[in-house]
Protein backbone atom coordinates (compact mmCIF):
# COMPACT_ATOMS: atom_id res chain seq x y z
CA UNK A 1 0.00 0.00 0.00
CA UNK A 2 1.95 3.06 -1.11
CA UNK A 3 0.08 5.69 0.96
CA UNK A 4 2.36 8.38 -0.41
CA UNK A 5 2.38 8.10 -3.62
CA UNK A 6 2.58 10.97 -6.05
CA UNK A 7 3.67 13.05 -3.61
CA UNK A 8 6.89 14.99 -5.53
CA UNK A 9 7.18 18.29 -3.70
CA UNK A 10 6.14 18.81 -0.07
CA UNK A 11 5.75 22.05 2.12
CA UNK A 12 6.91 20.46 5.93
CA UNK A 13 4.79 21.82 8.90
CA UNK A 14 5.98 22.49 12.54
CA UNK A 15 3.83 23.46 15.65
CA UNK A 16 6.34 24.97 18.67
CA UNK A 17 3.99 23.86 22.08
CA UNK A 18 4.65 25.19 25.66
CA UNK A 19 7.87 23.42 26.59
CA UNK A 20 9.13 23.25 23.25
CA UNK A 21 12.19 25.27 21.98
CA UNK A 22 12.40 27.03 18.72
CA UNK A 23 15.67 25.20 18.53
CA UNK A 24 13.66 21.31 18.94
CA UNK A 25 11.02 22.05 16.50
CA UNK A 26 13.61 22.98 13.86
CA UNK A 27 15.45 19.87 14.87
CA UNK A 28 12.31 17.86 14.82
CA UNK A 29 11.74 19.34 11.13
CA UNK A 30 15.16 18.53 9.79
CA UNK A 31 14.35 14.71 10.62
CA UNK A 32 10.92 15.25 8.83
CA UNK A 33 12.67 16.53 6.10
CA UNK A 34 14.96 13.52 5.25
CA UNK A 35 11.82 11.69 6.38
CA UNK A 36 10.26 12.70 3.48
CA UNK A 37 13.50 12.74 1.63
CA UNK A 38 13.57 8.74 2.10
CA UNK A 39 10.45 8.29 1.44
CA UNK A 40 11.28 10.17 -2.26
CA UNK A 41 9.49 13.25 -2.15
CA UNK A 42 11.28 16.61 -1.40
CA UNK A 43 11.04 19.12 0.72
CA UNK A 44 9.98 22.48 -1.00
CA UNK A 45 9.68 25.20 2.27
CA UNK A 46 9.08 24.74 5.94
CA UNK A 47 6.45 26.85 7.81
CA UNK A 48 6.65 26.95 11.52
CA UNK A 49 4.30 28.24 14.34
CA UNK A 50 3.71 28.62 17.70
CA UNK A 51 0.71 27.86 19.79
CA UNK A 52 -0.67 27.70 23.55
CA UNK A 53 -2.47 24.57 22.21
CA UNK A 54 -3.38 22.57 19.20
CA UNK A 55 -6.61 23.94 17.25
CA UNK A 56 -8.87 21.00 17.34
CA UNK A 57 -10.00 21.50 13.77
CA UNK A 58 -7.09 22.39 12.02
CA UNK A 59 -4.49 22.09 14.71
CA UNK A 60 -2.70 25.44 13.13
CA UNK A 61 -5.90 27.37 13.03
CA UNK A 62 -8.25 28.83 10.25
CA UNK A 63 -5.54 31.24 9.40
CA UNK A 64 -2.72 29.40 9.18
CA UNK A 65 -4.59 27.18 6.90
CA UNK A 66 -5.23 29.99 4.61
CA UNK A 67 -1.52 30.91 4.67
CA UNK A 68 -0.42 27.58 3.58
CA UNK A 69 -2.95 27.10 0.95
CA UNK A 70 -1.39 30.63 -0.52
CA UNK A 71 2.13 28.80 -0.22
CA UNK A 72 0.98 25.81 -1.69
CA UNK A 73 -0.12 27.55 -5.07
CA UNK A 74 2.64 29.95 -4.88
CA UNK A 75 5.65 26.94 -4.80
CA UNK A 76 3.99 24.62 -6.49
CA UNK A 77 3.84 21.56 -3.92
CA UNK A 78 1.30 18.62 -4.33
CA UNK A 79 1.52 17.90 -0.62
CA UNK A 80 1.67 19.63 2.94
CA UNK A 81 3.28 16.92 5.68
CA UNK A 82 3.03 18.08 9.49
CA UNK A 83 5.25 17.14 11.69
CA UNK A 84 2.62 15.75 14.83
CA UNK A 85 -0.20 13.16 14.38
CA UNK A 86 -3.17 14.78 12.74
CA UNK A 87 -6.90 13.40 13.66
CA UNK A 88 -9.07 12.46 11.08
CA UNK A 89 -10.93 15.03 11.36
CA UNK A 90 -7.95 17.32 10.97
CA UNK A 91 -6.93 15.90 7.89
CA UNK A 92 -9.99 16.24 6.29
CA UNK A 93 -10.38 19.71 7.16
CA UNK A 94 -6.78 20.92 6.13
CA UNK A 95 -7.60 18.96 2.69
CA UNK A 96 -10.40 20.81 2.34
CA UNK A 97 -8.98 24.38 3.42
CA UNK A 98 -5.37 23.40 1.54
CA UNK A 99 -7.41 21.75 -1.46
CA UNK A 100 -3.96 19.23 -1.41
CA UNK A 101 -3.26 16.39 0.17
CA UNK A 102 -2.21 16.71 4.03
CA UNK A 103 -0.07 13.92 5.48
CA UNK A 104 1.42 13.71 8.72
CA UNK A 105 4.61 12.38 10.28
CA UNK A 106 3.15 8.29 10.94
CA UNK A 107 2.38 8.25 7.40
CA UNK A 108 5.46 9.17 6.18
CA UNK A 109 7.04 6.68 8.21
CA UNK A 110 4.47 3.98 7.46
CA UNK A 111 5.52 4.25 4.04
CA UNK A 112 9.02 4.23 4.27
CA UNK A 113 8.39 0.97 5.91
CA UNK A 114 6.48 -0.08 3.39
CA UNK A 115 9.21 0.38 0.83
CA UNK A 116 12.04 -1.63 2.84
CA UNK A 117 9.73 -4.37 4.64
CA UNK A 118 11.33 -7.68 2.76
CA UNK A 119 10.36 -10.49 4.88
CA UNK A 120 6.94 -11.91 4.63
CA UNK A 121 6.94 -11.08 8.34
CA UNK A 122 7.95 -7.67 8.09
CA UNK A 123 5.45 -6.65 5.26
CA UNK A 124 2.43 -7.89 7.57
CA UNK A 125 4.04 -5.71 10.52
CA UNK A 126 4.07 -2.99 8.24
CA UNK A 127 0.78 -3.60 6.56
CA UNK A 128 -0.90 -3.90 10.06
CA UNK A 129 0.73 -0.58 11.22
CA UNK A 130 -1.16 0.83 7.80
CA UNK A 131 -4.58 -0.45 7.77
CA UNK A 132 -4.90 0.35 11.71
CA UNK A 133 -3.79 4.03 10.68
CA UNK A 134 -6.74 3.79 7.87
CA UNK A 135 -9.56 2.37 9.47
CA UNK A 136 -10.48 5.53 11.63
CA UNK A 137 -10.19 7.67 8.27
CA UNK A 138 -12.76 5.38 5.96
CA UNK A 139 -14.45 8.13 4.28
CA UNK A 140 -18.19 7.75 2.55
CA UNK A 141 -19.06 8.88 -0.74
CA UNK A 142 -22.59 9.58 -0.35
CA UNK A 143 -25.63 7.24 -0.95
CA UNK A 144 -24.42 6.43 -4.62
CA UNK A 145 -22.51 4.20 -2.42
CA UNK A 146 -25.26 1.90 -0.93
CA UNK A 147 -24.76 -1.74 -2.18
CA UNK A 148 -27.78 -3.17 -0.58
CA UNK A 149 -31.50 -2.88 -1.47
CA UNK A 150 -34.24 -3.61 0.73
CA UNK A 151 -38.09 -4.82 -0.44
CA UNK A 152 -37.36 -8.20 -2.64
CA UNK A 153 -33.97 -7.66 -3.42
CA UNK A 154 -33.57 -7.44 0.12
CA UNK A 155 -35.43 -11.20 0.68
CA UNK A 156 -39.06 -10.02 0.20
CA UNK A 157 -39.23 -8.52 3.58
CA UNK A 158 -41.87 -5.97 1.98
CA UNK A 159 -42.97 -2.60 3.67
CA UNK A 160 -41.03 -1.33 6.34
CA UNK A 161 -37.90 -3.09 5.53
CA UNK A 162 -36.97 -1.08 2.83
CA UNK A 163 -33.65 0.41 3.34
CA UNK A 164 -30.63 2.13 1.91
CA UNK A 165 -28.82 -1.15 3.25
CA UNK A 166 -25.02 -1.28 3.46
CA UNK A 167 -22.72 1.38 2.29
CA UNK A 168 -19.86 1.25 0.54
CA UNK A 169 -17.82 2.63 3.83
CA UNK A 170 -19.42 -0.39 5.84
CA UNK A 171 -18.16 -2.85 3.33
CA UNK A 172 -14.49 -1.13 3.33
CA UNK A 173 -14.31 -1.04 7.39
CA UNK A 174 -15.79 -4.27 7.28
CA UNK A 175 -12.85 -5.87 4.81
CA UNK A 176 -10.03 -3.78 6.48
CA UNK A 177 -11.32 -4.92 10.43
CA UNK A 178 -11.15 -9.06 9.08
CA UNK A 179 -8.12 -8.19 6.75
CA UNK A 180 -6.46 -6.88 10.60
CA UNK A 181 -7.66 -9.72 11.83
CA UNK A 182 -5.78 -12.14 10.16
CA UNK A 183 -2.87 -9.99 9.87
CA UNK A 184 -2.34 -10.29 14.00
CA UNK A 185 -3.56 -14.24 13.76
CA UNK A 186 -0.61 -14.79 10.96
CA UNK A 187 2.38 -12.92 13.54
CA UNK A 188 1.09 -14.57 16.60
CA UNK A 189 1.86 -17.53 15.04
CA UNK A 190 4.97 -15.97 13.38
CA UNK A 191 6.04 -14.94 17.24
CA UNK A 192 5.66 -18.47 18.03
CA UNK A 193 8.04 -19.50 15.74
CA UNK A 194 10.34 -16.92 17.28
CA UNK A 195 9.90 -17.76 20.71
CA UNK A 196 10.55 -21.45 20.52
CA UNK A 197 13.97 -20.19 18.60
CA UNK A 198 14.51 -17.95 21.67
CA UNK A 199 13.97 -21.06 24.00
CA UNK A 200 16.26 -23.83 22.10
CA UNK A 201 19.02 -20.65 22.17
CA UNK A 202 18.33 -20.61 25.96
CA UNK A 203 18.66 -24.07 26.53
CA UNK A 204 22.43 -24.15 24.84
CA UNK A 205 22.93 -21.61 26.94
CA UNK A 206 23.66 -19.05 24.20
CA UNK A 207 24.19 -15.33 25.86
CA UNK A 208 22.20 -12.86 23.61
CA UNK A 209 23.08 -9.07 22.68
CA UNK A 210 20.36 -7.29 21.24
CA UNK A 211 21.53 -3.55 19.10
CA UNK A 212 19.60 -0.62 19.47
CA UNK A 213 19.76 2.80 18.87
CA UNK A 214 17.87 5.60 17.04
CA UNK A 215 17.76 4.87 12.55
CA UNK A 216 21.12 5.18 10.46
CA UNK A 217 23.30 5.41 13.97
CA UNK A 218 25.07 2.52 11.92
CA UNK A 219 23.62 -0.45 13.63
CA UNK A 220 23.73 -2.63 10.91
CA UNK A 221 27.38 -1.77 10.01
CA UNK A 222 28.83 -1.89 13.38
CA UNK A 223 26.79 -5.81 13.37
CA UNK A 224 28.80 -6.71 9.82
CA UNK A 225 32.04 -5.65 11.40
CA UNK A 226 31.73 -7.74 14.62
CA UNK A 227 30.17 -10.95 13.26
CA UNK A 228 31.72 -11.17 9.85
CA UNK A 229 27.60 -10.32 8.16
CA UNK A 230 26.87 -9.04 5.50
CA UNK A 231 24.21 -6.68 5.40
CA UNK A 232 22.86 -4.05 3.52
CA UNK A 233 23.89 -0.88 4.84
CA UNK A 234 22.60 2.54 3.39
CA UNK A 235 22.89 6.40 4.36
CA UNK A 236 18.37 6.35 4.86
CA UNK A 237 16.33 6.48 7.49
CA UNK A 238 14.81 2.45 8.23
CA UNK A 239 17.36 0.60 6.30
CA UNK A 240 16.85 -2.48 8.17
CA UNK A 241 13.16 -2.89 9.18
CA UNK A 242 14.06 -7.41 9.56
CA UNK A 243 15.48 -8.46 12.83
CA UNK A 244 18.90 -10.43 11.83
CA UNK A 245 20.51 -12.69 14.43
CA UNK A 246 24.40 -13.77 13.54
CA UNK A 247 26.77 -15.56 15.87
CA UNK A 248 29.16 -13.35 17.79
CA UNK A 249 32.98 -14.25 18.74
CA UNK A 250 34.13 -12.71 21.46
CA UNK A 251 37.52 -14.22 21.70
CA UNK A 252 36.43 -16.04 25.10
CA UNK A 253 34.97 -19.21 24.13
CA UNK A 254 31.62 -18.60 24.77
CA UNK A 255 28.41 -18.51 22.57
CA UNK A 256 26.98 -15.37 21.38
CA UNK A 257 24.51 -14.46 19.47
CA UNK A 258 23.48 -10.62 18.53
CA UNK A 259 20.69 -9.53 16.99
CA UNK A 260 20.28 -6.50 14.30
CA UNK A 261 16.69 -4.42 15.16
CA UNK A 262 14.76 -1.76 13.06
CA UNK A 263 15.91 1.93 14.61
CA UNK A 264 13.48 4.11 16.44
CA UNK A 265 12.78 8.03 15.64
CA UNK A 266 11.44 10.51 17.64
CA UNK A 267 7.69 10.61 17.75
CA UNK A 268 7.77 7.02 16.83
CA UNK A 269 3.50 5.86 15.50
CA UNK A 270 2.40 4.05 18.25
CA UNK A 271 0.49 1.48 16.14
CA UNK A 272 4.05 1.13 14.44
CA UNK A 273 5.12 0.02 17.65
CA UNK A 274 2.58 -2.00 18.78
CA UNK A 275 2.76 -3.97 15.13
CA UNK A 276 6.78 -4.50 15.27
CA UNK A 277 6.42 -5.56 18.71
CA UNK A 278 6.65 -9.01 18.34
CA UNK A 279 10.35 -8.02 16.58
CA UNK A 280 11.48 -5.95 18.88
CA UNK A 281 10.44 -7.74 22.21
CA UNK A 282 13.95 -9.98 21.09
CA UNK A 283 15.20 -6.85 22.89
CA UNK A 284 13.63 -7.17 25.96
CA UNK A 285 14.96 -11.35 26.00
CA UNK A 286 18.39 -10.10 25.55
CA UNK A 287 20.98 -10.22 28.42
CA UNK A 288 22.95 -6.77 27.22
CA UNK A 289 21.66 -4.06 24.90
CA UNK A 290 24.64 -2.76 22.89
CA UNK A 291 22.63 1.09 22.32
CA UNK A 292 24.67 2.75 19.40
CA UNK A 293 24.69 6.18 18.98
CA UNK A 294 26.13 8.38 15.98
CA UNK A 295 28.61 10.36 17.80
CA UNK A 296 28.41 12.87 15.18
CA UNK A 297 25.04 13.72 15.10
CA UNK A 298 23.82 17.12 16.60
CA UNK A 299 21.19 15.68 18.56
CA UNK A 300 22.87 12.73 19.85
CA UNK A 301 21.53 12.91 23.42
CA UNK A 302 17.81 13.62 22.24
CA UNK A 303 18.20 10.65 20.48
CA UNK A 304 19.63 8.39 23.15
CA UNK A 305 16.34 10.02 25.15
CA UNK A 306 13.73 8.52 22.22
CA UNK A 307 15.62 5.08 22.05
CA UNK A 308 15.08 4.88 25.92
CA UNK A 309 11.55 5.71 25.71
CA UNK A 310 10.39 3.38 22.74
CA UNK A 311 12.50 0.77 25.09
CA UNK A 312 10.34 1.52 28.28
CA UNK A 313 7.58 1.17 26.23
CA UNK A 314 8.44 -2.24 25.36
CA UNK A 315 9.27 -3.06 28.55
CA UNK A 316 12.99 -3.03 28.07
CA UNK A 317 14.33 -0.03 29.83
CA UNK A 318 15.58 -2.52 32.75
CA UNK A 319 17.94 -4.49 30.33
CA UNK A 320 21.44 -4.20 30.96
CA UNK A 321 22.68 -1.43 28.26
CA UNK A 322 26.06 -0.57 27.16
CA UNK A 323 26.58 2.50 25.32
CA UNK A 324 28.38 2.74 21.91
CA UNK A 325 29.21 6.13 20.43
CA UNK A 326 29.45 5.37 16.57
CA UNK A 327 30.99 7.22 13.95
CA UNK A 328 33.99 8.46 15.51
CA UNK A 329 35.67 9.11 12.34
CA UNK A 330 33.54 11.17 11.55
CA UNK A 331 32.73 13.46 14.60
CA UNK A 332 35.48 16.13 16.28
CA UNK A 333 36.86 13.81 19.14
CA UNK A 334 36.62 16.80 21.81
CA UNK A 335 32.74 16.58 20.97
CA UNK A 336 32.78 13.25 21.46
CA UNK A 337 35.01 13.26 24.83
CA UNK A 338 32.59 15.57 26.38
CA UNK A 339 29.27 13.95 25.30
CA UNK A 340 30.72 10.57 26.82
CA UNK A 341 31.87 12.31 30.04
CA UNK A 342 27.82 13.53 30.27
CA UNK A 343 26.36 10.29 29.69
CA UNK A 344 28.66 8.82 32.62
CA UNK A 345 27.73 11.52 34.87
CA UNK A 346 24.27 11.08 34.21
CA UNK A 347 24.91 7.29 35.52
CA UNK A 348 25.35 5.34 32.45
CA UNK A 349 28.37 2.85 31.72
CA UNK A 350 31.47 4.18 30.65
CA UNK A 351 30.87 4.53 26.93
CA UNK A 352 32.58 2.85 24.33
CA UNK A 353 34.08 5.18 21.21
CA UNK A 354 34.29 3.56 18.26
CA UNK A 355 33.85 3.41 14.11
CA UNK A 356 32.29 0.55 12.43
CA UNK A 357 33.65 1.88 9.07
CA UNK A 358 37.41 1.93 10.17
CA UNK A 359 37.10 -0.53 12.74
CA UNK A 360 38.76 1.57 15.43
CA UNK A 361 37.70 0.41 19.37
CA UNK A 362 35.85 -3.14 18.15
CA UNK A 363 39.16 -4.68 20.29
CA UNK A 364 37.62 -2.94 23.55
CA UNK A 365 33.65 -3.39 22.13
CA UNK A 366 34.34 -6.93 22.40
CA UNK A 367 36.24 -6.96 25.85
CA UNK A 368 33.32 -5.18 27.51
CA UNK A 369 30.15 -6.74 26.07
CA UNK A 370 32.01 -10.29 27.21
CA UNK A 371 32.85 -8.87 30.62
CA UNK A 372 28.94 -7.25 31.07
CA UNK A 373 27.14 -10.89 29.43
CA UNK A 374 26.20 -12.95 32.34
CA UNK A 375 29.20 -15.61 33.26
CA UNK A 376 27.30 -18.47 32.81
CA UNK A 377 30.04 -20.12 31.11
CA UNK A 378 33.32 -20.85 32.72
CA UNK A 379 37.04 -21.69 31.23
CA UNK A 380 37.97 -25.73 32.32
CA UNK A 381 41.18 -27.20 31.77
CA UNK A 382 41.69 -31.15 33.70
CA UNK A 383 42.52 -34.26 33.61
CA UNK A 384 39.53 -36.39 34.06
CA UNK A 385 39.70 -40.09 34.92
CA UNK A 386 39.58 -42.58 31.98
CA UNK A 387 36.21 -44.06 33.13
CA UNK A 388 34.72 -40.43 33.78
CA UNK A 389 33.71 -40.36 29.74
CA UNK A 390 29.99 -38.60 31.13
CA UNK A 391 31.67 -35.48 32.54
CA UNK A 392 33.39 -35.44 28.83
CA UNK A 393 30.21 -35.46 27.09
CA UNK A 394 28.94 -32.71 28.83
CA UNK A 395 31.33 -30.46 28.38
CA UNK A 396 30.25 -30.77 25.15
CA UNK A 397 26.95 -30.77 24.73
CA UNK A 398 26.83 -27.74 27.92
CA UNK A 399 29.98 -26.00 26.43
CA UNK A 400 32.70 -25.80 24.04
CA UNK A 401 36.07 -28.89 24.71
CA UNK A 402 38.67 -27.24 22.27
CA UNK A 403 41.08 -30.15 23.47
CA UNK A 404 39.84 -33.70 24.09
CA UNK A 405 42.81 -35.98 24.23
CA UNK A 406 42.92 -39.35 25.57
CA UNK A 407 45.89 -40.83 27.37
CA UNK A 408 46.57 -43.26 29.89
CA UNK A 409 46.73 -40.68 32.63
CA UNK A 410 43.10 -39.80 31.76
CA UNK A 411 41.54 -37.45 29.11
CA UNK A 412 42.57 -34.01 29.11
CA UNK A 413 40.18 -31.03 27.98
CA UNK A 414 40.29 -27.64 27.70
CA UNK A 415 37.52 -25.35 26.88
CA UNK A 416 34.54 -23.50 28.30
CA UNK A 417 31.74 -25.26 29.84
CA UNK A 418 28.64 -24.31 32.64
CA UNK A 419 29.41 -23.58 35.95
CA UNK A 420 27.32 -26.85 37.17
CA UNK A 421 29.44 -28.89 34.56
CA UNK A 422 32.80 -26.87 35.88
CA UNK A 423 31.58 -27.74 39.22
CA UNK A 424 30.97 -31.40 38.72
CA UNK A 425 34.76 -31.84 37.52
CA UNK A 426 36.58 -29.80 40.35
CA UNK A 427 38.30 -32.32 42.04
CA UNK A 428 40.25 -33.05 38.51
CA UNK A 429 40.42 -29.01 37.19
CA UNK A 430 44.03 -27.74 37.28
CA UNK A 431 43.04 -24.45 38.35
CA UNK A 432 40.27 -24.20 40.92
CA UNK A 433 37.74 -21.56 39.62
CA UNK A 434 35.37 -21.26 42.89
CA UNK A 435 38.42 -21.91 45.36
CA UNK A 436 36.77 -18.13 46.85
CA UNK A 437 33.38 -19.59 47.21
CA UNK A 438 35.13 -21.95 50.01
Amino acid sequence: MDIIRGVDRAVIVGVQLPGMSSDDVEASLDELEALVDTAGGVVVERVTQRRDHPDAATYVGRGKVAELKHLVEAVGADAVVFDDDLSPAQQRNLEQGIRQKVLDRTIVILDIFAQHATSAEGKAQVELAQLTYLLPRLRGWGTALSRQAGGRVAGGGGMGSRGPGETQLEVDRRKLMRRIAKLRRDLVDKERIRQTKSATRERNHLATVAIVGYTNAGKSSLLNRLTGAHLLVQDQLFATLDTTVRRLDLGDGRPVVASDTVGFVRKLPHNLVEAFKSTLEESTRADLLVHVVDASHPEAEAQIIAVRDVLAEIGAKDRPEQLVLNKADKADPATVAALARRLEADGAAVPVVVSAVTGAGMGILRAVISARLPRTRIPVAATLPLDRGDLVAQGHSAGQLSVERWESDGVHIEGVVDEAVARRMRPWLDVDPFAEDA
